[in-house]
């Protein structure tokens, strides 16, 4: 970490310190793979999805994102996780989320993307592409894509 971002970490707190949530959309097509986004922000690979809105539900933030990030218009099926991010082995960072990871459907759109996305496309789990580990690790995909497998699972939840 830079300097700044380091003493940014240690303003003093005016009110009671809450998560940040974080919306992320598990998209599959019909051959399995799964959509992934890559983030200009870091030039890595993520599930689409970003920081929840205020004045929004989390379902429609996290189909608002995906529009957003790919031209696609999705149908939320069902929460899958909700995943701490202090609970896994994400780089370090100045704030303390929550992962809603939804299992979504396309339910049409486009093509489009966006001025924070640089690429998009659907991924075999077993092939896929460098991730932004700040945002999605390895072993959460593998958790996700179980839970979408099990439609009787229950929601997880660290």
């Amino acid at each position: 970490m830079k300097e700044e971002e380091i003493s940014a970490c240690y303003h003093p707190v005016k009110e009671y310190t809450t998560p940040k949530v974080d919306v992320r959309a598990v998209i599959f097509n019909e051959k399995n793979e799964i959509l992934l986004v890559k983030e200009r922000v870091d030039g890595y690979w993520a599930l689409p999805g970003g920081w929840s809105d205020v004045g929004y539900t989390p379902t429609e933030v996290v189909v608002k994102e995906v529009k957003e990030e790919t031209g696609l218009d999705v149908r939320v099926v069902r929460l899958l996780a909700v995943l701490d991010k202090r609970c896994y082995n994400h780089p370090a960072s100045s704030f303390y989320v929550y992962k809603f990871c939804f299992l979504c459907e396309v339910t049409g759109g486009n093509d489009d993307l966006t001025f924070d996305i640089l690429d998009k496309g659907f991924y075999a789990l077993n092939n896929l592409p460098p991730l932004s580990l700040d945002r999605i690790l390895p072993e959460q995909v593998e958790l996700l894509d179980k839970l979408r497998r099990n439609p009787d699972a229950g929601v997880y939840c660290d």
